[in-house]
């Protein structure tokens, strides 16, 4: 339940950065699953593939009175709605700023508008995030869970001291501008509540072009504080996307994207994520999404290989036996052991993306940490007045 916001003085926190293992080395993808090379953007793509109905829907494995947390807070929620196959729920939760411990990551503090998401990314890692609730990960695109009261939460959540000093990032584990974000509006109300506030240190990443919607918050929220955003893309060959990304923007959207929010002066950027071994990972596919990014003023370029959880691997591999075969048994031996793949792999992926980054002079990702320092309201008049006396 939200509460008034109550500001106190309080010095900011040092980031801390972890460092994650390393892998063995094995052999790199064959080269002759891969198809075609760049593609120029085209209005022509086949349409999303269909999303499972709730008779389709696998059961919960328990009942709802032996759950507990946030599957017991899932089991009680209230369908708002239902379109395109989709269930949406209204989902109450305590807070908006989730704290994240993860070694793999060099933020502490995320915000995640929802659960779920409906673009239906076939590689999506996040879809262990409904087998917290006890859904199948398999429901992770038709099952949308809605947090209720957004903009008040946040607004609590950003008047104590624990996040003084620390980066916030946005769209973490589900894309803030999925299709629900156009019915329920959770992360506009969010940013909303930021534009008010100084010193904060945001970035959001996002596959959608929706983000543009709120090019007039952004603006605000970059007069005050540091915000940066990253437009996902795997590859610019739209049919290719479409197939990965059932329902996500074309490839040519998300850059017009980029275009548009950095003639509106906000830094953005492109992630080439994550980069699909034998799929996206040839050096001519990069070549042409970076050469895109550079043509649409994008500031960075930043990649990194596909990890696959075991509950993303249970819903990638029978895509992968359909779409690329050739590749089935190569993603069975490195993913089905490690979830990721071997050290050799990533530098050789790591050296394709800097040598595309360099040669169209594009920089390493930032988040644009100018260490401005947190202001309240209050503290901000009480400083007026000493300085007046």
């Amino acid at each position: 339940m939200a509460t008034s916001p109550i500001f106190r003085s309080s010095p900011a926190t040092l980031r801390r950065r972890r460092q994650g293992s390393e892998q063995t080395s094995l052999t790199l993808f064959p080269t002759a699953a891969r198809h075609g090379t760049c593609e120029q953007p085209s209005e022509a793509s086949a349409p999303p593939e269909p999303v499972p109905t709730v008779s389709e829907s696998p059961l919960r494995t328990k009942p709802a009175t032996e759950l507990v947390g946030i599957a017991r807070l899932a089991a009680s929620s209230l369908r708002a709605e239902a379109k395109r196959g989709t269930e949406y729920f209204l989902l109450p939760v305590r807070s908006i700023l989730n704290h994240c411990d993860s070694q793999n990551v060099p933020f502490r503090w995320t915000v995640n508008p929802y659960r779920g998401c409906e673009f239906g990314c076939k590689y999506c890692y996040a879809r262990y995030t409904h087998e917290y609730m006890d859904i199948d990960g398999g429901e992770f695109e038709s099952k949308i869970y809605v947090k209720k009261d957004a903009g008040a939460l946040v607004d609590r959540d950003l008047s104590t001291a624990k996040i003084w000093g620390e980066h916030i990032a946005i769209g973490t584990a589900t894309d803030p501008y999925q299709p629900a974000e156009r019915e329920f509006g959770g992360t506009r109300a969010i940013l909303e509540k930021m534009a008010l506030r100084e010193g904060l240190s945001l970035s959001i990443t996002t596959k959608s072009d929706q983000v543009v919607r709120d090019i007039d918050l952004l603006k605000r929220i970059a007069e005050r504080s540091s915000i940066t955003v990253n437009i996902s893309i795997t590859t610019v060959r739209v049919r290719l996307a479409r197939m990965l990304e059932p329902r996500a923007p074309r490839p040519d959207l998300r850059l017009e994207a980029v275009r548009r929010l950095r003639a509106a002066g906000i830094s953005a950027g492109v992630l080439a994520m994550p980069v699909l071994p034998g799929i996206t990972d040839a050096e001519q596919d990069l070549d042409c999404l970076a050469r895109g990014a550079r043509d649409a003023g994008a500031q960075w370029l930043a990649g990194r290989v596909l990890f696959l959880m075991p509950a993303s691997l249970k819903q990638f591999l029978p895509f992968l036996d359909d779409k690329f075969p050739k590749l089935s048994k190569r993603y069975r031996e490195w993913y089905g052991r490690y979830g990721s793949v071997p050290q050799t792999y990533r530098k050789e992926v790591a050296a394709r993306v800097e040598k595309v980054r360099r040669k169209y002079d594009l920089g390493l990702r930032t988040r644009t940490d100018e260490s401005r320092a947190w202001k309240s309201p209050q503290m901000q008049l009480t400083w007026q007045g000493q300085g007046a006396q």
